[in-house]
């Protein structure tokens, strides 16, 4: 089992107790150039053990950056990193990079070898000083990832989503306890990443490996997660359970990936009859429309999405996306009275 102190890296570190498994404190990464750039700004997080984390946020937030940080890959410029109370040893601290008890599997599969079989690709991180054990772990990994039919296949001639499980299997075998994944759906065919999920999530529950993942598209890890971080520009906006981050979010931003909500002001909310100071999120959801020719809003642009119709609806001075479940949507041009189910107003 792979060692979780970091006094052999770090003799000066003491365990900090009381923590969360995974725990960050008011960690900023700055990349330096000509203009230095900062990826990560003063934040702070803790992620459970045994669960599956996502780290989210549109491209550029910082959210990969922080990954690495978590692993070990980046040195904080401020601030720490800590592992089961120890901190996490980066490069100052040991000649290769990497926490011990962690995998990383990297967006472009960089660490496997495209032109040999996906066996050895997955048996290569194990010694040959016990054959037998290297032999039946190889097959149970193989097996667990639903790729040991494609055990003498060179790994050049799979899809996306056959790679990124050789790239799984090849950082599960050694029983790593937390695994790291950038962007792990990225290259994988809509159809068949529901089925990586599943599996995933299946490993999780039995063998208790912890999970943090990174994803620019919400939708991918909504059902998957156990826990949501949101980043927006560096910083951490939101935090917490997938379902109650959709219904009750505290930054408008986290309305608006989540939910593709419907942002407006306090000017506009008022035309809607909602009392607010502040920001106010509409989930599109939320939104019916009735037909009504002398309505002050009409519908404005129908977009097919297969099985709904996404209506633009409102007039000069609003504009609001609603979902419609119908096969014969209400005609544009038409007007329509906007009836609200349900609003979130921020306090910021």
């Amino acid at each position: 089992m792979a060692k979780t102190s970091s006094c052999q890296y770090i003799p000066t570190d003491t365990q900090k107790l009381g923590v969360a498994a995974i725990h960050g404190e008011n960690i900023t990464s700055i990349f330096k150039g000509k203009k230095d750039v900062i990826a990560v700004e003063n934040v702070s997080f803790d992620i459970d053990q045994k669960k599956i984390t996502a780290i989210i946020g549109e491209s550029g937030s910082g959210k990969s950056t922080l990954l690495k940080l978590i692993y070990g890959l980046l040195e904080p410029h401020s601030g720490e990193v800590r592992y089961k109370g120890w901190l996490v040893p980066t490069r100052k601290d040991k000649l290769i990079p990497g926490h011990d008890a962690m995998k990383m599997v990297s967006q472009g599969f960089d660490d496997l070898n495209l032109y040999a079989k996906v066996w050895d690709n997955v048996a290569s991180q194990l010694p040959n000083t016990n054959l037998e054990y290297k032999k039946t772990r190889t097959e149970e990994t193989l097996k667990k990832l639903r790729i040991d039919h494609l055990a003498q296949q060179r790994v050049a001639d799979l899809s996306g989503g056959e790679r990124q499980r050789v790239a799984i299997a090849r950082a599960l075998i050694n029983d790593p306890e937390v695994l790291l994944m950038d962007e792990p759906f990225n290259q994988v065919d809509a159809a068949f990443r529901d089925g990586l999920q599943h599996d995933i999530k299946q490993i999780v529950l039995e063998t208790g490996l912890t999970v943090i993942l990174v994803s620019h598209d919400p939708a991918e890890v909504l059902a998957m997660a156990d826990a949501l971080i949101v980043m927006r520009n560096g910083k951490i906006v939101d935090a917490g359970n997938p379902k109650d981050l959709y219904y009750n979010p505290k930054h408008p931003y986290t309305a608006l990936l989540l939910a593709k909500s419907n942002i407006i002001n306090a000017t506009q909310a008022s035309i809607l009859q909602i009392e607010s100071t502040k920001q106010v999120a509409i989930h599109q959801e939320w939104i019916d429309v009735e037909e009504q020719p002398n309505a002050p809003f009409i519908i404005k642009e129908i977009k097919f999405r297969g099985f709904y119709s996404e209506y633009v609806v409102g007039n000069d001075k609003i504009n609001l996306h609603a979902i419609v479940k119908t096969k014969t949507p209400i005609p544009i041009g038409t007007g329509v009275n906007i009836l609200i189910q349900d609003s979130i107003s921020f306090s910021q």
